[in-house]
C-alpha cells in the first residue's frame, strides 16, 4: 500500500494506492502539485485565484478555464439535487457571517455583524454558454464553491489514478474510492463521533463511491458572543439552525456526498433522514447536538462485517 499525505484547500489531504509498487519513481508524487494548481484556480481566499477574478467581474460575460467550468457545473448539479440548499452563490452572505479567512491560517476576521441576512441569490440567475465556456454571474452576487470544490478534486484525482491501482482519496474528509481493494475487499471506513472525536460511531465497508462528512463541529466562530458555522441555510442566508451536528452521507461521488451532507444538516434529522431514504443512491449517519444518532433504511448495506 502506497499513501500520501500533505496539507491543501485548508484540510489536510490523503491518498492510498493500493497497487503493484514501481520499480523506480513514486506515482502518487505529482498529486500534491494537482492539488496546489486547482486550489489557485477555485479559493475564495487568495488574492490571485481564478475565482476571485470571476467574482470581481461579476454583471460580465466571463471566458473561464475548464477547471474553472468543471467545478461550477458540479455545483449547479448539487444546486439542482438538492432543491438550492447548497448553492455556489453564497460568498457574501458567508462574510456577512464572518467567514472570511480560511481555517488555514488559524484566525477568522469577525466580519460585518450584519443582523439584516437576506435569503442567498437564487443560483439558477448564472449564465452559462458550454460552447464557449463563458459565464455570467449576475451583478452583486459572488460564488464559493466550498466543500464542492473538495469533492471534486477527490473524484478528479481517484480518476487519474485508478489505472495504477484501486485508490481511495481523502480530501479533507470528502473520501472517494475508485473501486474495491486489490483483494477484492472494501475499503474499511471509520465514522468519528463528533462528541468524542478519539472513538468511531461506526466502521463502514466502501467498496465503490464516495462518502463525506458535513458538521458545525469545526469550522466555526464566535461573532457578538454568538457561534456561527460556514453551512449556510439559503432560505434565511444564515448559519442554519438545526439539531444536526453532523451529517455522514454515502454517494456515487464525492461531489454528491459533500451536497448530500450538507442538504441533511440544514433539513435536521427528521426531515433529513427521510430525504435520504427517498434517495436510492444515498445512505447516512446523522449525529445530533445530544448525541443521539438516526441512521437512514440502506446505511446498514454497508456496516463493516
Amino acid at each position: 500500500m502506497q499513501k500520501l499525505a500533505f496539507r491543501a484547500m485548508g484540510s489536510e489531504m490523503r491518498v492510498l494506492l493500493d497497487g503493484v509498487e514501481p520499480p523506480t519513481g513514486n506515482p502518487l508524487a505529482a498529486v500534491p502539485d494537482w492539488f496546489a494548481l486547482w486550489e489557485a484556480v477555485l479559493s475564495r481566499f487568495q488574492p490571485s485565484s481564478e475565482l476571485r477574478r470571476l467574482n470581481a467581474r461579476a454583471g460580465r460575460v466571463v471566458r473561464v478555464s475548464r477547471t474553472l467550468w468543471d467545478v461550477l457545473q458540479a455545483a449547479l448539479v448539487a444546486a439542482r439535487r438538492t432543491g438550492g440548499l447548497v448553492t455556489p452563490t453564497g460568498a457574501a452572505a458567508l462574510e456577512a457571517a464572518g467567514y472570511t479567512n480560511s481555517f488555514a491560517t488559524g484566525w477568522v476576521l469577525t466580519g460585518s455583524g450584519r443582523s439584516d441576512a437576506e435569503p442567498i441569490p437564487r443560483w439558477q440567475a448564472i449564465r452559462c454558454r458550454p460552447r464557449a465556456r463563458t459565464v455570467r454571474v449576475p451583478a452583486g452576487v459572488r460564488l464559493d464553491f466550498g466543500g464542492i470544490a473538495k469533492g471534486w478534486a477527490a473524484d478528479r484525482t481517484a480518476h487519474a489514478l485508478v489505472a495504477m491501482g484501486p485508490v481511495l482519496v481523502d480530501a479533507g474528509g470528502d473520501i472517494r474510492v475508485s473501486g474495491p481493494c486489490a483483494d477484492r475487499s472494501s475499503w474499511p471506513i471509520g465514522v468519528a463521533d463528533p462528541h468524542n472525536p478519539d472513538r468511531d460511531l461506526a466502521l463502514l465497508a466502501l467498496r465503490h463511491g464516495a462518502i463525506a462528512t458535513s458538521g458545525r463541529d469545526y469550522r466555526r466562530w464566535q461573532q457578538g458572543g454568538i457561534w456561527q458555522h460556514h453551512i449556510l441555510d439559503p432560505r434565511t442566508g444564515r448559519p442554519a439552525v438545526t439539531d444536526v451536528l453532523t451529517a455522514t452521507v454515502i454517494a456515487p461521488t464525492a461531489v454528491h456526498a459533500e451536497a448530500a451532507a450538507k442538504a441533511v444538516l440544514i433539513l435536521g434529522s427528521r426531515a433529513g433522514t427521510a430525504w435520504l431514504d427517498r434517495h436510492p443512491t444515498l445512505a447516512g449517519l446523522i449525529v445530533l447536538d445530544d448525541g443521539q444518532v438516526c441512521r437512514s433504511r440502506r446505511l446498514l448495506n454497508y456496516y463493516w462485517s
